[in-house]
């Protein structure tokens, strides 16, 4: 959900100086078989219509410090092909509302990080220890769920992930769901708490869990 907030991550003034665009992603994720049929949208509130599905074919490589430092004060720095937002990002901790700050820089190669996505964690690690950790690739199929006026309500994705812990050399694979709050999602807290509830009970509905990590990446690397 795309915000003017601007960053708590370490080193934000410096990424808002940088030109990186902000968002805030306030997000359910969830653990499906492969066999679970996708969920029934029609009870959603404010939702009037399921968009055509989207294919999105994503490749993210994870950059860290061989001590994980990102990883474990709960950041991420990705460069990421394939998508609309296709590019290099920084992920920060969760807040307190559920939501996570994310940054994002052109797309440029890979093994090039930007002076501005240095500069953002700098205060964390520094880039010329970064390494590989790990490689995600995603086959995505995106919906959009809009209103009656075709605003985007929220998003919900359907992935089936192959990911590769790059240091351990283990590949896991697993699909999974993740519903996104949108620009035309409430803007009040009891509001949004009741458009979450309605799209868990929907996913519970068609056979989905509570997801197993918190993030592709800490999934990858097994945690």
């Amino acid at each position: 959900m795309t915000t003017d907030r601007t960053p708590h991550a370490a080193g934000g003034d410096a990424a808002a100086a940088s030109g990186a665009s902000h968002s805030v992603e306030v997000e359910l994720k969830f653990d499906v078989d492969e066999s679970t049929p996708l969920p029934d949208w029609s009870a959603l509130p404010g939702v009037a219509r399921v968009g055509d599905p989207e294919l999105r074919q994503l490749d993210a490589t994870y950059l860290d410090s061989d001590d994980l430092a990102l990883a474990h004060a709960g950041y991420a720095v990705r460069h990421r092909t394939g998508g609309p937002d296709e590019g290099w990002h920084i992920k920060g901790p969760r807040g307190a509302d559920g939501g996570r700050v994310e940054l994002h820089w052109p797309i440029g190669p890979v093994d090039e990080i930007p002076d501005a996505v240095a500069d953002a964690v700098s205060k964390i690690a520094r880039a010329s220890d970064f390494a590989p950790i790990a490689r995600i690739r995603n086959s995505r199929t995106a919906y959009a769920l809009q209103d009656e006026h075709g605003g985007l309500v929220a998003e919900f994705v359907d992935d089936h992930v192959v990911a590769t812990d790059e240091r351990a050399g283990v590949d896991r694979s697993w699909r999974e769901w993740e519903f996104e709050l949108g620009p035309a999602a409430p803007t009040s807290d009891e509001g949004r708490a009741a458009l979450l509830a309605a799209a868990e009970a929907a996913v519970r509905a068609a056979g989905g869990r509570a997801a197993a990590s918190d993030s592709k990446l800490a999934r990858t690397l097994g945690a």
